[in-house]
């Protein structure tokens, strides 16, 4: 399916909300980036995007911008992490969940930088997929998981009904 601009969702309003908060012309990595959509946001902030998923053909309308970066990995098949040592102004990731990367990911953020993170949780299976209690957030992990490497700039969980009913929690942290 070829992608047209303008016909990706829109960016998630958690996302949207801090994006300013990341450090002006930093490297941004959108992680299981699926179509795009906030690396999008991103690259049209003046950020170089590193866009990182297995499945890349959404992004095809990228490939000759200088500032994305398209890398194709499968994260959850024991390969090693594909950016080792790299960086980033922030890390964004929306409804994905792969509890070995958490590491990884965390290690990714620059000190100074935001990791943005929104996904399903415990209670979610009630609402539809994902059910699996893989990839739900347990209460708090997230900020249980980010209180010692970063200042918790806004945590959310619970229900919520955008874009649709689910349960999920947020995390908005900036790495000491």
């Amino acid at each position: 399916m070829e992608h047209h601009p303008g016909s990706s969702p829109a960016p998630s309003p958690w996302v949207s909300r801090f994006a300013p908060l990341v450090p002006a012309g930093g490297p941004v990595l959108d992680l299981a980036c699926g179509g795009g959509r906030h690396g999008r946001l991103f690259l049209a902030r003046q950020h170089p995007v590193t866009f990182l998923d297995r499945d890349l053909s959404g992004l095809a309308d990228l490939a000759s911008q200088p500032d994305a970066t398209l890398v194709q990995a499968d994260l959850e098949d024991g390969s090693p992490w594909p950016l080792p040592g790299r960086r980033f102004a922030a890390v964004v990731v929306t409804n994905y969940l792969w509890r070995p990367l958490l590491p990884a990911l965390i290690g990714a953020v620059a000190p100074g930088g935001l990791l943005l993170y929104e996904t399903f949780m415990r209670g979610n299976e009630r609402f539809g997929k994902p059910g699996n209690p893989d990839f739900l957030l347990a209460p708090d992990e997230l900020f249980e998981r980010c209180k010692d490497a970063f200042d918790i700039r806004a945590f959310e969980q619970g229900e919520d009904n955008t874009p649709s009913p689910a349960m999920r929690q947020r995390i908005c942290a900036i790495k000491r």
